[in-house]
């Protein structure tokens, strides 16, 4: 008999933060336009098309970055297709692959200008054109905090790559540490700073690193907890902190979320108590740093908005379940075999 229960409860993780859902306004025209110059790479399968456009990334990248100007928006939008197209072709692929791939995208990132081979993966040619298109009007400050952060996200992958064919679990600690990574969040802030000259003291200064690690790891928390169920379904939750949780602390999965919406519930007021210890850079950059801030803030409450909205982890229901908390358990692989 399976003693498995028929739903899971999903605590609302964000009922308590401070900063509201908000949209870009150059939503719906942008997506036209992002959506159709994605299709001419042809780089999905139908099937995987299809899916693509449930994801709907657009509209993640508006509720991301709710108050970027048309041009920022837009290049947001190219880096949230290039982090979904280079999950999909890595997906299930092993380390040796998946670092070609990563050196792909890496090449192409820093010869935004140079002409990618013809025979070489279509990621090579993604990458170009959302970075070239990202310094016509990006900060040089956010361009270099963007290189410097982005390449911990790509070899991140690799290391998932390796211990998903070695089948290794990691410990709690471990996984957040390459979580934080996997997610990237870290080198998607660049984006929120193309129009500010951020100087490095303030974007490495080791109070805002650790603002910018408490929103990496509220948005890491609610992709887990919120996609658990799809990704269990199919076999691949060894890389989300439900599954981890369950392993290393010993617990069902009703008590891995409950521990999860715990220590999310401490970080976001470690967050908001790390705002008051925001160092003075003077008054015209502390403006800057002010909005900067401001703004990670709502990348923790898009992210967890378009969860819902969009039809990546819980198809139609998001909404529903939004209102219930409450997701019907889908069979494993295991129990889908019996």
């Amino acid at each position: 008999m399976d003693a498995r229960p028929k739903t899971i409860y999903l605590p609302d993780t964000m009922v308590n933060w401070p900063w509201p859902r908000t949209i870009n306004p150059h939503y719906e025209d942008v997506k036209a336009e992002v959506d159709a110059s994605f299709r001419d790479f042809k780089a999905l399968s139908p099937k995987s098309q299809e899916a693509f456009d449930k994801c709907n990334f657009a509209l993640l990248t508006a509720l991301l970055y709710p108050n970027l100007p048309r041009e920022h928006f837009r290049v947001g939008c190219d880096l949230m297709n290039l982090y979904f197209i280079f999950d999909e072709y890595t997906d299930f692929k092993n380390e040796a692959l998946t670092k070609e791939m990563a050196d792909i995208v890496f090449d192409a990132l820093h010869n935004a200008h140079k002409k990618r081979p013809e025979d070489e993966c279509v990621l090579g040619e993604i990458a170009r054109q959302f970075w070239a298109r990202a310094i016509k009007s990006a900060s040089l400050s956010s361009q270099r905090h963007f290189l410097e952060t982005f390449p911990a996200y790509l070899y991140s992958v690799v290391a998932e790559a390796l211990d998903r064919g070695q089948d290794h679990r990691r410990s709690l600690d471990d996984y957040l540490k390459l979580r934080r990574k996997t997610v990237g969040v870290i080198p998607s802030f660049p984006i929120l700073e193309m129009a500010i000259d951020l100087p490095d003291e303030v974007f490495y200064h080791p109070v805002i690193m650790d603002l910018a690690e408490c929103i990496t790891d509220l948005v890491l928390i609610d992709n887990d907890m919120i996609s658990y169920n799809k990704e269990q379904a199919v076999g691949n939750e060894a890389h989300s902190i439900i599954s981890t949780i369950m392993s290393d602390l010993g617990l069902d999965v009703s008590g891995a979320m409950a521990w999860a919406a715990h220590y999310h519930t401490e970080v976001q007021k470690r967050f908001i108590d790390g705002l008051a210890k925001v160092p003075s850079w003077g008054p015209s950059v502390d403006v800057l740093v002010k909005e900067y801030l401001d703004r990670t803030a709502m990348w923790a409450r898009g992210n967890h908005s378009w969860s819902y909205e969009s039809q990546r982890y819980l198809a139609t229901m998001g909404p529903e379940i939004q209102q219930t908390r409450l997701v019907p358990l889908l069979p494993s692989p295991e129990r889908q075999s019996m």
